[in-house]
């Protein structure tokens, strides 16, 4: 056999693509297939034109076999193989590619796919082998040679005894170490997961023999070890199959064998587009949220493929932080591959396919909400926290794509509503959209200013999310109307005479508010009278941007330990309550009482507000002297 150099780089360019290119041993698999894959279709092509090749489609097959005595795994096909100078081309010089110059002589015809284009993927075999030996003979070709190579500085070339066409890969695995098992791949069962999750849609079948048991006929409890050849491929994708031909079953059988859910999907969405990006797409709306789904350890992504090849498994460049629920697949022909096949450029081609998935998504979610509420609010219960956290992330920039998405509670019947819903109901000089916070609806029942806005017959949408009020505030408006907190001072109905009667009362009683807030402290901005509290004696309300539920909310942050923002809170007292006439005696006649009372009137609302008393021991003492007076 002949002794040769690699014409590249030598040593350098195999050790960088041996330990570098790629990020997972296992993918040394998946490259030889897809070579196998080529050569079988550049036969195939032949034979559309040439009748003397005589084989058919069904006869093309890639061949597995696994000898765990002499450690080594073969890929073999029958397909165009090589002659000794397209061996020594394609094999003696790194990122050569025969695959990449078929095709560009053949580019104009369409039957052509050929997944290889780099020339490297051949090389990957040297990730778990010390020693690859190549055995081909080119169709029509009388002749075999072989080329052998540890991988290192060079190859030896020679002539072989191979007796058909084709092409064999042997692969001599390198011996175990502490951190790697090369032996695992010498396991029928790691061979078959690995050729389902790589190469589960070439074409051309792959198939190995594979050792299995059977009962023994007629002796029961006993059982017979035999040897079967199986398919390890399916062949054909579900994606790249017509609608007409698929069943409701048939998606959801392949969402939950693919994706690991025991739930059918909500919604598939199944498209085949072509233009500036051509692609097929697969996409699934889960039924529910993964248990990790909201925490920093979830993966989005969608699986990629180029020409039914898995180039990545989670593809997070097609899905959007907020559709990230999505699970599904896009299978591509036109995308910019980087030498290794691993992953994708960043290139224009990818943001083309990304934003037209995401419009399909939106689209989807639009008809379901349209047309299946019951489904939709499922979906909204499992997965509208992501879409709230769209609306105002990167300050708003997606808020107009999804504000129509979102659902609150209303105060009427406890029902869900859109934000369209709720303001399809107003009349015209109806400027406001009201809302309420609370940790829960019951809670939120339970606020002063929600049994007052609801004697007004006024519509509440009720917010038990923290972020719930971020995201209206960063909404800004919709349909023309404004989003008012009742707990806010900008809520009042009050008519322009009730207006000046309490801006009067509080007027006359400045003083004693001051005395109030003083006893209090720097907890309350302000305290007044107001007429906005039906039965009730006493709530919060706040001024400025920042409600009390927002202060909750970000103080609860981590990093905001040492930068605590607080809320300008005003202690509101119903001046019809018994309450109030009590104050003003006190304030005529025993202001340390008043201080006394206006401590404790002050942690009442804090109270029914849901916030915490800053001081309970001195709350505590106060109420209990108070009983034993």
């Amino acid at each position: 056999m002949k002794k040769k150099k690699f014409k590249s780089e030598s040593k350098r360019l195999m050790d960088l693509m041996v330990n570098s290119i790629y990020t997972h041993k296992e993918i040394f698999l998946r490259e030889i297939i897809s070579n196998a894959s080529d050569a079988l279709d550049k036969l195939y092509f032949k034979s559309l034109t040439d009748s003397s090749v005589g084989l058919k489609a069904d006869d093309f097959k890639i061949r597995i076999v696994l000898d765990k005595e002499n450690r080594t795994i073969t890929v073999s096909d029958n397909g165009c193989g090589m002659t000794e100078e397209e061996l020594d081309n394609n094999l003696g010089t790194i990122a050569k590619s025969g695959s990449f110059d078929f095709k560009a002589e053949n580019e104009k015809t369409e039957d052509v796919d050929i997944i290889g284009q780099f020339g490297v993927g051949f090389y990957s075999a040297f990730m778990v082998s010390d020693k690859v030996t190549v055995n081909t003979r080119a169709y029509g070709s009388d002749k075999a040679f072989t080329w052998v190579s540890d991988g290192v500085e060079g190859y030896r070339i020679g002539e072989s005894d191979k007796p058909d066409f084709g092409t064999e890969v042997i692969m001599h695995l390198r011996e175990d170490t502490d951190d790697d098992k090369y032996s695992e791949y010498l396991d029928q069962y790691m061979i078959q997961s690995l050729v389902k999750k790589y190469s589960d849609y070439i074409r051309h079948p792959i198939v190995m023999d594979v050792e299995s048991s059977r009962p023994v006929e007629g002796k029961e409890g006993e059982y017979e070890d035999y040897v079967e050849e199986k398919t390890l491929n399916s062949m054909i994708p579900i994606w790249k199959k017509n609608k007409s031909e698929l069943t409701d079953d048939d998606y959801n059988s392949f969402y939950k064998e693919k994706f690991f859910d025991f739930e059918d999907p909500l919604a598939v969405i199944h498209s085949s587009v072509e233009g500036n990006a051509t692609y097929k797409s697969l996409l699934y709306i889960p039924a529910h949220a993964p248990f990790n789904y909201y925490t920093k350890d979830y993966e989005k992504g969608l699986q990629l493929y180029s020409k039914g090849v898995l180039i990545t498994d989670k593809c997070a460049e097609l899905l959007p932080d907020y559709f990230s629920f999505v699970k599904g697949l896009v299978d591509s022909e036109d995308l910019s591959l980087n030498i290794s096949r691993e992953m994708l450029q960043h290139d224009s081609q990818l943001k083309l396919i990304a934003k037209t998935v995401e419009k399909k998504i939106k689209s989807e979610l639009e008809k379901m909400l349209k047309n299946d509420r019951e489904k939709y609010e499922k979906f909204f219960k499992n997965f509208g926290t992501q879409l709230k956290f769209g609306c105002y992330e990167m300050y708003g920039l997606n808020k107009d794509k999804l504000k129509d998405l979102l659902l609150f509670t209303s105060s009427d019947e406890k029902k869900l509503v859109t934000l369209d819903e709720y303001t399809a109901k107003l009349a015209d000089d109806d400027k406001n959209i009201y809302y309420a916070c609370g940790e829960t609806l019951e809670k939120i029942e339970m606020l002063p200013q929600f049994d007052a806005a609801k004697s007004k017959n006024l519509e509440i949408l009720m917010f038990t999310e923290y972020f719930d009020e971020f995201v209206v505030k960063t909404i800004g408006e919709y349909n023309g109307r404004h989003f008012v907190n009742i707990c806010d001072e900008e809520f009042d109905l009050s008519t322009e005479d009730e207006k000046k009667e309490i801006e009067k009362l509080n007027s006359d009683y400045s003083g004693m508010f001051e005395e109030m807030a003083k006893a209090i402290g720097d907890s309350v901005n302000s305290v007044r009278f107001t007429n906005k509290l039906a039965g009730h004696p006493v709530s919060l309300a706040t001024e400025g941007q920042i409600s009390l539920d927002m202060e909750k909310t970000l103080n609860s942050m981590p990093g905001n330990e040492d930068n605590k923002v607080k809320a300008k809170l005003i202690l509101e007292i119903n001046c019809e309550h018994p309450v109030a006439d009590k104050l003003k005696s006190l304030y005529d006649n025993d202001k340390e009482t008043l201080a006394v009372y206006s401590k404790l009137l002050f942690s009442e609302a804090c109270l029914i507000a849901g916030k915490s008393v800053d001081d309970p021991v001195e709350h505590s003492k106060l109420v209990c002297d108070l009983m034993t007076k």
